[in-house]
């Protein structure tokens, strides 16, 4: 593999990983007559303005990624990384699949904790590598700690769920 390739390799992994993360979510995501008939806190943000975070926050992830790729020193460093984002990804769509597809909001205020220790963790563990990519990660996790009170104010307001 020539050096360019290798450069440019897991930033083209980084990107796919993160559009297929984005497109499951987003196919998991149905905003129908349900979500629209479900009592909102007063602070949620407007339904438009979730598609171009998510972007930002993906982009950010990717960027993340790489960087503590390029600085993990070893190949068991690197697949510890790539376990913890997929990890990460996994528990993202599951949020996306138990609160719209099942209609669970209950469900998914529980496995939001998990989905928002998934961001620490990978926090955590970028640090070592890299202080800039543990940075890169905070908007994520500042936004998976607002989803997940959004996601306990709805669970609240109508709850509850069967």
């Amino acid at each position: 593999m020539t050096v360019a390739a290798r450069r440019w390799k897991p930033v083209a992994v980084a990107a796919a990983a993160a559009v297929a993360v984005a497109a499951l979510g987003a196919l998991s995501t149905d905003l129908g007559d349900w979500y629209y008939a479900l009592e909102q806190p007063a602070w949620k943000p407007p339904d438009w303005a979730f598609g171009p975070a998510w972007t930002v926050i993906f982009s950010l992830a990717a960027i993340a990624g790489v960087w503590a790729w390029r600085d993990a020193p070893t190949r068991a460093e690197r697949e510890w990384l790539l376990a913890l984002f997929a990890l990460n990804g996994f528990l993202n769509v599951l949020w996306s699949l138990l609160y719209f597809r099942l209609r669970r909001p209950d469900w998914a205020l529980v496995e939001v904790v998990f989905l928002w220790l998934s961001v620490l963790l990978l926090v955590v563990v970028l640090g070592r590598y890299s202080r800039r990519a543990a940075a890169m990660l905070l908007p994520y996790l500042a936004w998976v700690a607002c989803a997940g009170a959004l996601n306990a104010a709805t669970v609240r307001l109508n709850g509850p769920f069967a």
